[in-house]
């Protein structure tokens, strides 16, 4: 009888969000689209108002079937460096050029490797994908420069201990570290994602006006935020992560690095998704996806289509809800960049 259940539905249900999506023309769009961007990179800690210099440095570059693969690092915020994964396609098409870029998001799992084909030991397992399909590296076959940074608190960014003895991964620490000092694991990750945009835009033979970028899961998060915050990013693909926040982070059990203080107060996730807008935007929602369920995966793509239809781009948004788990399905996701980026 002391259950809190209907409690923090009540909760939930006496909170009407002051920034939801009511627009009723283009320019009101513009006006509450200016003050959501404030608002939710307020609650994501902020940003700094200077960026640091990048300093990228090659460390190690290797040939591959149909594409280079690269390994580098530059720096996000002054003191912190980030190892990434550069996927550089090879072929007479390619030389010379400056080609389309997509920066690739990894999820939960053992960072950067799990999507450019290789084993946490760095050895290929390209014919043996995770969940996460190795997209960066089917990405990379149909022509573009795909740059997979390592996400803070996965993989090499571990914090020392936690690396060695080889703990899944250090979100809890770091974010409630981050918490602590008034500042969140998704903000960190959203500026380490538009430095990586920073990088694809130095980078000689990157064309910086045709840059997309694809996640799952974790890296959906990074994905959608990131894409809703800087217009940089021509087209968007999100695996496994659009949905309702009652329905998702706050209905069913996840990592503490995807909760940020305050957001319910003027948003619902659809509301930020909808930032994205005008500009493409594939969901992939897996119909047996038991962490971000298809229903209200559904219900959030109807709630984004109405800022789509409002600024007359209904053919820029699209989903493909596929028969498959919490995982990758790539059966749209490669041809839509290829057509929108």
């Amino acid at each position: 009888m002391w259950h809190p259940d209907e409690y923090i539905e009540s909760l939930y249900a006496s909170v009407t969000p002051e920034l939801r999506f009511a627009a009723g023309n283009a320019e009101e769009w513009k006006a509450w689209r200016d003050r959501l961007r404030e608002r939710f990179a307020e609650r994501l800690g902020g940003f700094p108002a200077r960026p640091a210099a990048l300093e990228p440095k090659l460390l190690e570059r290797v040939e591959c079937d149909g594409y280079v693969r690269e390994r580098v690092e530059f720096t996000t915020y002054d003191g912190l460096r980030c190892p990434a994964y550069v996927l550089l396609p090879t072929g007479s098409k390619t030389r010379g050029a400056r080609l389309p870029a997509v920066a690739a998001f990894h999820g939960h799992g053992y960072g950067s490797r799990e999507v450019v084909g290789l084993s946490p030991a760095g050895e290929s397992i390209v014919d043996r994908p995770t969940y996460q399909k190795n997209f960066g590296v089917q990405l990379a076959k149909r022509g573009f420069i795909v740059v997979a940074p390592e996400i803070f608190g996965f993989g090499d960014r571990r914090l020392r201990d936690e690396y060695e003895r080889d703990k899944y991964s250090s979100c809890d620490r770091l974010s409630k570290f981050l918490l602590h000092m008034g500042r969140t694991m998704a903000g960190h990750r959203v500026y380490e994602a538009m430095r990586t945009v920073d990088y694809l835009c130095m980078r000689e033979d990157v064309d910086a006006e045709r840059i997309g970028c694809m996640g799952i899961s974790g890296g959906g998060l990074v994905a959608s935020f990131t894409a809703a915050l800087d217009e940089r990013i021509k087209s968007t693909v999100v695996s496994g992560y659009v949905n309702t926040f009652k329905a998702s982070i706050l209905g069913i059990d996840h990592c503490i690095d995807n909760y940020v203080p305050g957001l319910g107060e003027f948003a619902e996730m659809p509301d930020i998704v909808s930032l994205i807008a005008p500009r493409p935007l594939l969901m992939e929602a897996g119909t047996k996806d038991n962490i971000f369920p298809l229903s209200a995966a559904l219900e959030a793509f109807e709630r984004i289509r109405e800022a789509y239809a409002l600024l007359e781009v209904p053919s820029n948004l699209a989903c493909d809800a596929f028969d498959g788990e919490h995982e990758i399905s790539g059966a749209q996701a490669y041809d839509w960049l290829q057509r929108t980026v």
